[in-house]
C-alpha cells in the first residue's frame, strides 16, 4: 500500500478562531490582499483588526462564482498594491478566487497557461504567494483543497487551477462565521460537504487516511445539517457543519471526487445556479448508477453511517438523500433551466471533467445521460 496525504500547513479551528487572524497573517508580511464575498461589510470588524495589527489592506470583492476573468483582473490589481499575501474571507467562492490570485500573481503566464481541461496545464514557475483562508461557510472545504475551481464563459465549463503549493498556510475555521447564513444557502453548501464526503469514499483514489476522515464525518453532518437548516443560530450543529465541511475538503483534496461534481463542473460552467444545489440534485442519481454499475459495497456503509441503521443497504442510502433533499428544498435541475435540449452538451462536457478521473466506476455515456435526465 502507498498513498500520500497533503493539507494547509496549518489548521485553526475554534468558535471565535477569526480573533487569531491578525497575528497569523503578522508572521507571511505587512501588505495583505484581503479576498472577501459580495457582502464585504459583514467582514469589517475582521478587516479592521487586521489593519489595527498594522497591515496594509488591499481589498478585492467576488460577486459570484470565480472566474478566469476575475481572477487576472485581482492578479493584476494584487501586483500594483505590491502585496504579499492573500487572505481571503468567504465561502467557497471567495476562497477559490483568493487562492488562484495568489498563485496568479507570483507567475508570469496568463490562467489558460496553468488550468486544466481547458489550458496547458503547466506547472507553475514560481510558488503561489502565502495564502490565509478564512471560511464563512460549511460546505466547500476549500480552504484545505489544493485546487481553485474557475469559469470559463468562453468555453461554457468549470476547471481547476491545481496545485499542492495552493494549499493555504493556514486555514482559519470558526463556526461563528456561518451562524448568519440563511437556510438556503446553509442547505446547498451543506449538501455539497455531504457530496464531498461519499464520493471520496467511494473513489479509486480512497485511502486509509481518507476513509477515516469520512467515516468520522458523515454521521455528524447526517444529523447536523438539518438542524443547521432549520435554526441557523443552533451553535452546536454549526460548529459540527463546519467541521464536516473541513474534514470534506482533506478528503476530496487527497482521494478525488466522481461522477457528480464532474456534472457540477459542466452545469456550473453553463447554467447560473448554485453549485451545492446541482450537487444535491445529481448525487441521488449519481449514487444509483455507481451501484448499478458495482459499486454498492462502499455506498451500503455510507447508508448505515448516515441512517444509523446497521442494517441498511446501499439503496437505502439513496432513499435517505433523496429525502434530505427535499427536506431541505433542493430543487431539481430544471428550476435552473436545464433541459432535455442541454443534455448532450452538459454529458459531453461532464465526460472530460477531471472530477470523472476518480469515479468509482468508468460511465457510459448512455449512462451519464440516465444520470443527468433523473436529476432534471
Amino acid at each position: 500500500m502507498r498513498f500520500e496525504f497533503t493539507s494547509a500547513g496549518r489548521i485553526v479551528f475554534a468558535p471565535g478562531a477569526v480573533k487569531e487572524l491578525p497575528s497569523i497573517a503578522a508572521a507571511f508580511g505587512k501588505r495583505a490582499f484581503v479576498v472577501t464575498g459580495r457582502d464585504r461589510l459583514r467582514h469589517a470588524g475582521t478587516i479592521a483588526d487586521l489593519e489595527a495589527r498594522g497591515l496594509v489592506c488591499a481589498l478585492f470583492q467576488v460577486a459570484g462564482e470565480p472566474s478566469i476573468e476575475l481572477v487576472r483582473e485581482g492578479a493584476a490589481l494584487m501586483r500594483s498594491a505590491a502585496s504579499g499575501m492573500v487572505i481571503a474571507i468567504g465561502g467557497g467562492s471567495a476562497i477559490d478566487a483568493g487562492k488562484a490570485i495568489a498563485a496568479i500573481a507570483a507567475n508570469t503566464g496568463d490562467v489558460l497557461d496553468y488550468i486544466e481541461v481547458i489550458g496547458n496545464a503547466k506547472a507553475f514557475e514560481n510558488a503561489p504567494l502565502p495564502f490565509i483562508a478564512v471560511p464563512t461557510t460549511a460546505g466547500t472545504g476549500s480552504e484545505v483543497t489544493r485546487n481553485a475551481v474557475l469559469g470559463s464563459k468562453q468555453h461554457g465549463v468549470k476547471a481547476s487551477l491545481r496545485s499542492a503549493a495552493m494549499l493555504a498556510r493556514a486555514a482559519v475555521v470558526d463556526p461563528e462565521l456561518t451562524v448568519a447564513l440563511p437556510p438556503a444557502i446553509t442547505a446547498s453548501t451543506g449538501l455539497d460537504a455531504l457530496t464531498q464526503l461519499i464520493e471520496p469514499f467511494v473513489s479509486i483514489r480512497a485511502n486509509p487516511f481518507t476513509d477515516a476522515l469520512c467515516r468520522d464525518a458523515l454521521p455528524k453532518i447526517a444529523r447536523a445539517l438539518p438542524r443547521a437548516y432549520e435554526n441557523g443560530a443552533n451553535a452546536e450543529a454549526r460548529a459540527t457543519m463546519s467541521y464536516a465541511s473541513l474534514l470534506s475538503g482533506l478528503a476530496l483534496a487527497n482521494a478525488g471526487l466522481g461522477v457528480v461534481h464532474g456534472f457540477a463542473a459542466a452545469i456550473g460552467g453553463m447554467f447560473d445556479a448554485p453549485h451545492g444545489a446541482i450537487c444535491a440534485a445529481i448525487l441521488p442519481a449519481g449514487m444509483s448508477m455507481n451501484i448499478r454499475a458495482g459499486a454498492g459495497d462502499r455506498y451500503s456503509e455510507i447508508a448505515q453511517l448516515t441512517t444509523g441503521i446497521s442494517s441498511a443497504s446501499a439503496e437505502d442510502g439513496v432513499r435517505w438523500v433523496k429525502d434530505l433533499a427535499a427536506r431541505l428544498a433542493i430543487p431539481r435541475l430544471g428550476a435552473w433551466g436545464i433541459g432535455e435540449q442541454d443534455v448532450e452538451p452538459i454529458v459531453e462536457r461532464a465526460a472530460r471533467a477531471s472530477s470523472m478521473k476518480a469515479n468509482p466506476v468508468q460511465l457510459s455515456r448512455e449512462e451519464l445521460v440516465e444520470v443527468l435526465r433523473a436529476a432534471l
